[in-house]
């Protein structure tokens, strides 16, 4: 998802971290966010054990199968906006995603689009009737690995305050593009880039920005997630392109978007963060 704005002031922010982290399942049932000890694969390989789905239009129904598997790959076909996410919430842990593009396109001439929606809570579809609120690392072409708050609310209609802070330099197109010791900025809306995101890029469909580092379209592109208390690094193809810290909620839910575009998953899991520096 590209620009994602709501602007609320919510009083009493540590009252409403424990509100949201004490009632992270659907219906109010409490659940703690899980710290890994181990690899957890959020997806087995075979069927939608541990995942539940969402669609704008049909809610946790999929008449259309949407999310499936094929040749043991998560498939999500594109037709309809919405996710697969986890059962259960995390926190402190190294995330691994690994996708490629299919062949399906929402008919326009624009990037194909995705997001892995991190540290999500709330309702399902609470922000818009589509997303949870959460932080967005982008999949978009030619700006995967951008940080979005997506601002949503909780089941008595209040803003859930989703923010995060990065350091920050404008490039020529007045962009906000993550620089270690640039500027501190608080994004409560908007977006901030990758740090080498293409200023002359222009969005078009199966283009690529000069400094791109995810992989050609048909080819996989892994991306990484360092959750690390209030601290999110991004990674991808292995090259560190965006961070944020101060992230509010930091923990959650973690989502797989469906955007209009068909995507395939072949490695969706966690690894505790003292065991992600020895990668397999």
């Amino acid at each position: 998802m590209k620009e994602s704005a709501m602007i609320c002031c919510y009083p009493g922010l540590v009252s409403a971290f424990l509100l949201v982290t004490c009632n992270l399942t659907a219906g109010g049932q409490k659940a703690q966010p899980v710290t890994p000890g181990e690899t957890v694969k959020l997806f087995n390989g075979k069927d939608l054990t541990g995942l539940s789905t969402w669609l704008k239009d049909t809610e946790r129904a999929d008449p259309r199968h949407v999310f499936g598997v094929t040749d043991g790959q998560l498939h999500i076909s594109g037709d309809g906006f919405g996710y697969a996410a986890t059962e259960k919430a995390y926190r402190d842990y190294h995330l691994f995603v690994e996708y490629r593009w299919g062949k399906k396109t929402d008919g326009g001439k624009y990037v194909r689009n995705s997001g892995v929606l991190l540290h999500a809570v709330g309702a399902d579809g609470g922000a818009g009737g589509t997303w949870m609120s959460c932080i967005e690392c982008q999949l978009a072409q030619g700006c995967n690995g951008d940080l979005i708050p997506i601002r949503g609310k909780d089941d008595k209609q209040q803003i859930i305050p989703v923010q995060f802070a990065g350091d920050v330099v404008l490039g020529p197109d007045k962009r906000p593009r993550w620089k270690k010791g640039g500027g501190r900025r608080v994004f409560a809306k908007g977006q901030l880039w990758w740090s080498r995101h293409d200023p002359d890029f222009k969005e078009l469909l199966d283009t690529r920005g000069k400094n791109d580092v995810e992989s050609p379209l048909g080819e996989w592109t892994r991306v990484e997630c360092l959750c690390d208390g209030k601290r999110i690094t991004v990674l991808v193809n292995g090259t560190k392109v965006n961070e944020c810290y101060d992230v509010y909620p930091s923990a959650g839910k973690i989502l797989l978007q469906c955007e209009g575009f068909e995507l395939f998953v072949r490695r969706f899991e966690l690894e505790p963060l003292k065991k992600a520096a020895s990668d397999k």
